[in-house]
Formats: structure tokens, C-alpha cells, sequence
């Protein structure tokens, strides 16, 4: 190994766990929806992505937001994932020197088809039942489309703190590139601070309620000097 540099060997060692990957299985039909399936059609594939929407997220992180999932099923689908382009892996630089996923540029344009896929299971959700497992973040996306509504979305990009019961979030909204959300309080001060409460969230997330309307109501408090907060206060 004389000769070799350490980043050399960290390289050399990734290539050879990519090859030892499993190769991709394939519908083999010439069709773009069928190769995305190809991709992304795996039991958890796109609930890794939703995870990983909210930024890099270690091994352990993601295993314990994604209840259900076995070590060995987990551990797969991210492999397969890097191998198709939708997530890397890297080292945090010390003191933290784990391992970390993130989402590449092409696992991000998955943001839309999650959104779509919501919309469309909104009619699904129904009544919680006593097996779901809940997180607070999982409220992320149905909120984000809320706010992009026609009473938000002329208030432009801005950073939204989230309140639950559950616990707290924060999103990125109109965000370009980057996280589009994040678990705990928001890393900055926020355009707009939101109180709620789960009820509230799934009346969202079913489609039976907006953003705006549940403003209205009374049941979403709204805080902030912010151009979101003003645009929902006065929506």
C-alpha cells in the first residue's frame, strides 16, 4: 500500500463497496415511468428520500425515523440508492467523523413526486390508527405545499419555524437547493413561527383543510414580522 494516499484509499475503498453492490433489478419495459420504478420503485426507497429532504442524516438517524424498517433492509436500499445516483455518502470532518447520506442533485428532483404522491394518498390517510408510529417532521411536506399556496406563495422564500405537541420543525420555503426542511427549532430567526396541533396537521395533510383557512379559524397561531407571517395573517 506503499504509495497510496489517504484520500486515494478512502476512494479505492468506495469503489470497490459500489461494486459489490447488487445489481439493479429491472422491469425491462422501454418505458420512462417503468425505468423510474426501476429506481425508486422499492418499499422505502422514497421514504429515504423524504428523510433525507430535510439534509445529510447519519445511519442511526435515519433508522429511527423510518420505524419498521430492518438494519439489513435499510443498510441495502441506501446502497442501492448511491448506486443509482440519488445519494452519496461522506465522512464528517472531526470531532463527529461519522458517516452521513444526503441527497444528490438527482435524488432532490424527487421533491416534486413526493409532493404529487401526498396530494394524491390524501384520501388514504383516513383516521390514525393504533400501529401508525408519528413524527412530528412527517408533517413537513403537506405543510410546505400549504404554504405555497396562493396566500403565501407572493410572500416569496423565507425560513418557517413549526410547533407541535410532537415537537418542533422548521421549513424551507421556495428553497432552491438545500434542505427543504429540518427537525427542531429553526437555525436562524424565522420569517414566521407556527402553532398547531396534529389535528390541525392532518386536517392539512387530508386536503380537508388549507394553511390559510385554518389561520382563519383560530387553530394555527401565527408569530413573526416576517413577509410569510404577514401574507398568512392577512390571508
Amino acid at each position: 500500500m506503499l504509495g497510496f494516499t489517504k484520500f486515494q484509499l478512502g476512494k479505492s475503498n468506495d469503489m470497490s463497496r459500489l461494486r459489490a453492490m447488487s445489481p439493479r433489478r429491472s422491469y425491462d419495459q422501454y418505458c420512462s415511468a417503468a425505468r423510474a420504478l426501476d429506481v425508486v420503485g422499492d418499499r422505502w426507497t422514497l421514504l429515504i428520500v423524504r428523510e433525507l429532504l430535510a439534509g445529510p442524516r447519519r445511519y442511526t438517524d435515519l433508522h429511527a425515523d423510518l420505524p419498521g424498517v430492518s438494519t439489513d433492509v435499510l443498510a441495502s436500499r441506501l446502497k442501492d440508492m448511491e448506486r443509482d445516483g440519488l445519494t452519496t455518502r461522506r465522512r464528517l470532518p472531526p470531532p463527529g467523523a461519522a458517516y452521513v447520506y444526503e441527497l444528490t442533485g438527482r435524488g432532490r428532483e424527487l421533491l416534486p413526486v413526493l409532493q404529487a404522491l401526498g396530494e394524491w394518498g390524501e384520501g388514504e390517510l383516513g383516521e390514525r390508527r393504533p400501529t401508525d408510529a408519528l413524527r412530528a417532521h412527517w408533517f413537513a411536506l403537506p405543510l410546505l405545499r400549504g404554504l405555497t399556496d396562493e396566500a403565501a406563495v407572493s410572500a416569496g422564500a423565507g425560513l418557517v419555524e413549526v410547533r407541535l405537541d410532537e415537537g418542533e420543525f422548521h421549513l424551507h420555503v421556495g428553497a432552491e437547493g438545500g434542505p427543504v426542511y429540518g427537525d427542531g427549532p429553526a437555525p436562524a430567526e424565522p420569517d414566521a413561527r407556527l402553532v398547531l396541533d396534529a389535528g390541525t396537521c392532518t386536517a392539512v395533510a387530508q386536503g380537508r383543510s388549507t394553511v390559510p383557512q385554518e389561520v382563519r379559524a383560530g387553530r394555527i397561531e401565527v408569530t413573526g414580522d416576517g413577509a410569510i407571517a404577514k401574507a398568512l395573517r392577512n390571508a
